[in-house]
């Protein structure tokens, strides 16, 4: 069975007054139960908590500070986001499941794992699971950059073939999509670079922007993925873009051999890193090859941190620039001991190596 992770955005979900839109939303079950039905898994990314609470609470300007503001909007607005969907799902005899989350519940592998068991339970028991950011309780310097960062780990943990991110314009254009001449780029390879197209330009309602989509589908479709944008409020755009490979959207092409589990929960916590480790340009030059390669002590050049074995460190090169993120098999203390010797253990094996 093919399963698919579908994100919608909160301009997709809500209306230029910050309301939730329940037509589109209906539209969007409805498209969602036919996949159902025509045997497709499907997990669902879903904004629009904090819109929805805002609009239901219509609190004057500057009455609590930021964070406050989205404590209580996502406190309310998500009890009334959910029973939309629960609703608008059982008339088709379906049932969902809520699955609140934060960043740092991805940020070891036994809460890793922990998450992707009760979404697994979910869908062999024909529970849509419906995913969002526990923004109650978020913190700034832990939240998601978006939920399309929180779309790309889940579509990466539970083993997706396909992620769509729906957002309200068609997808990556050449150019800025007011102009005439600009067009959506259909297919994105291996290497491509975006510098040049990527608009800087945040959604209404939510926190991140075309750059961020990119970024996660870029690394998504590394780990072999197939990543989808397109524009949620064209019609039956899930249905199309299931079924007719000509819809306009922007498709990320995923590399023919996928990564193993373990690796892809390190390519998405950089962010819980406990330390580094900086190698030398022979070392560097082979993390960068062609052949699988484990970080030796003689290749390193510099330990910092305070770390622990099995816990995340990042591999960096001279330059400083970012080679990957491993899992340490060692503590710092006995790499720095270890440090430049010919003899002694791998600090990072290659099976627990994610290289970017």
């Amino acid at each position: 069975m093919k399963r698919i992770v579908i994100k919608v955005g909160s301009n997709v979900l809500t209306r230029k007054d910050g309301t939730l839109d329940v037509t589109r939303m209906s539209a969007l079950v409805d498209q969602i139960a036919q996949l159902r039905l025509e045997g497709l898994e499907v997990i669902l990314v879903s904004s629009g908590a904090v819109a929805s609470g805002r609009s239901e609470l219509k609190l004057p300007s500057h009455h609590l500070d930021t964070t406050s503001q989205r404590q209580l909007f996502s406190a309310v607005g998500q009890a009334k986001l959910i029973n939309r969907y629960y609703e608008l799902f059982r008339d088709h005899g379906m049932k969902v499941g809520q699955v609140l989350t934060m960043k740092e519940n991805f940020g070891t592998r036994r809460h890793y794992l922990n998450q992707k068991n009760c979404m697994t339970v979910m869908l062999e028991n024909g529970v849509i699971p419906i995913v969002n950011e526990n923004d109650t309780i978020s913190v700034t310097e832990l939240m998601f950059t978006d939920n399309d960062e929180l779309s790309g780990l889940i579509a990466s943990m539970m083993d997706a073939d396909v992620l769509i991110i729906l957002s309200n314009i068609d997808g990556i254009f050449n150019g800025s999509p007011s102009e005439s001449t600009s067009h959506v780029i259909r297919e994105i390879g291996q290497r491509v670079d975006l510098s040049g197209y990527i608009q800087m330009a945040k959604s209404s309602f939510g926190r991140g922007g075309m750059l961020t989509k990119t970024s996660i589908a870029r690394k998504v479709a590394d780990e072999g993925i197939e990543v989808i944008i397109a524009n949620g409020k064209r019609e039956d755009i899930l249905l199309q873009l299931v079924h007719n490979p000509d819809t306009l959207c922007t498709r990320f092409i995923p590399k023919s051999k996928p990564i193993s589990g373990v690796k892809k929960w390190i390519a998405h916590s950089e962010g819980f890193a406990k330390g580094e480790i900086t190698v030398n340009d022979k070392a560097s030059e082979a993390l960068r090859g062609d052949k699988a390669v484990s970080i030796l002590p003689v290749g390193i050049i510099k330990v910092s941190g305070d770390f622990v074995k099995d816990d995340l460190i990042r591999i960096m090169d001279i330059e400083g620039n970012l080679i990957g993120v491993g899992k340490a098999n060692c503590t710092s203390a006995q790499a720095l001991a270890a440090m430049g010797k010919h003899a002694g253990r791998a600090v990072v094996h290659y099976d627990y190596l994610y290289l970017e």
